[in-house]
């Protein structure tokens, strides 16, 4: 069955990533120009962008419309979001260039490394670290964008939300889970490659001389 570009890419769940990818303009916008109203909605829109991260795939999942064009713009477009944020926000002064290149430097060693095994005919199945960095990587971004400290009236209770110090610390403990993420990936990538203790490549082939598969976790 013939493809169509045009027809992939206007699908429903592509649709959905495209208009992810779109709202990163506006997210930094509203950014930039920074005042407490600004700030809240970039907040809002960047929360959505992150929020919106699992409903491309699920669609895609459930209506059987898993696309070429589409496994290549759901990754990317996790990856500007992330990315775009950090790099307005280093430029605000809310977040050290040191935790950016760590961020950037993790996708790239995994990205790679990603590649090396599909070439190889190997797929490395993934622990939840991914997922705990993506959620508080999110949480993080969104707390940094909101930025001000905010007054929270509960019933029982009151106190001053700095949202700007809320955002930093969740951030520190995604670097952490992204760290320990990336190099489970790699031990996971060592023991598929080098199975045999004399680093033999046909340890890794299931009968048949297949290259046996382990699941495959999105989050990476």
């Amino acid at each position: 069955m013939s493809r169509s570009l045009r027809h992939e890419a206007l699908n429903l769940p592509n649709a959905i990533t495209l208009t992810r990818i779109a709202l990163i303009p506006v997210f930094l916008w509203f950014t930039y120009y920074e005042s407490r109203v600004d700030s809240f909605i970039a907040a809002v829109v960047y929360a959505f962008t992150g929020a919106t991260d699992f409903l491309d795939g699920w669609v895609a999942r459930r209506k059987n419309l898993v696309t070429v064009i589409g496994k290549f713009l759901d990754p990317l477009a996790d990856k500007l979001i992330v990315m775009a944020a950090l790099v307005m926000l280093v430029h605000l002064g809310r977040v050290a260039a040191w935790v950016v290149i760590v961020v950037m430097a993790r996708e790239f060693i995994v990205t790679g490394l990603r590649t090396i095994a599909m070439s190889e005919g190997i797929v490395i199945a993934a622990g939840q670290e991914g997922k705990h960095k993506t959620a508080f990587q999110v949480s993080a971004i969104t707390f940094l964008l909101l930025h001000y400290t905010y007054p929270i009236d509960a019933l029982l209770f009151s106190f001053e939300l700095d949202a700007n110090r809320v955002g930093t610390w969740l951030l520190y403990v995604s670097l952490v889970f992204s760290v320990w993420s990336a190099v489970s990936y790699f031990a996971g990538f060592i023991r598929a490659v080098y199975k045999s203790p004399g680093g033999s490549r046909a340890a890794a082939a299931g009968p048949g001389g297949k290259t046996l598969d382990t699941p495959r976790d999105p989050l990476l």
